[in-house]
């Protein structure tokens, strides 16, 4: 016989949720961004038909936008690892931030400046 959920409990379970992202939900709409914009500038450069002085680059963007997809899945689930990749997260936005500041192109610096938001947050968060 299965369980019926009332009103009440299906309120908790909400609240609950509520709870766990409330606390993170600053970090976790900064990895998101700094995913998106990390993927827009990979688009970017690959429509632009980039030199190969733009490789590592285009690689250290492709991984920060996949750690920060992992990260904000950490946060959303309240992972007790999240902590954790979080280190590994500020490292890799960090290098990414890097790898960025070195064109001068506005979006390869705007997108610097968001890596570099995101590896502090992630910072402060991995304590």
């Amino acid at each position: 016989m299965n369980p019926i959920h009332t009103g009440s409990h299906m309120d908790n379970q909400k609240a609950a949720v509520a709870g766990v992202m409330g606390g993170h939900d600053t970090l976790l709409a900064m990895v998101q961004h700094c995913e998106a914009t990390c993927e827009h500038m990979v688009t970017h450069l690959i429509c632009a038909h980039h030199d190969n002085r733009r490789d590592m680059q285009i690689q250290l963007l492709r991984d920060c936008a996949d750690i920060c997809t992992l990260m904000a899945k950490y946060l959303a689930r309240n992972s007790c690892h999240a902590r954790m990749l979080a280190h590994v997260c500020a490292a890799i936005c960090e290098n990414c931030g890097n790898e960025c500041a070195k064109f001068p192109d506005m979006m390869s610096q705007q997108c610097a400046q968001v890596c570099f938001h995101c590896a502090q947050a992630c910072r402060v968060f991995a304590g």
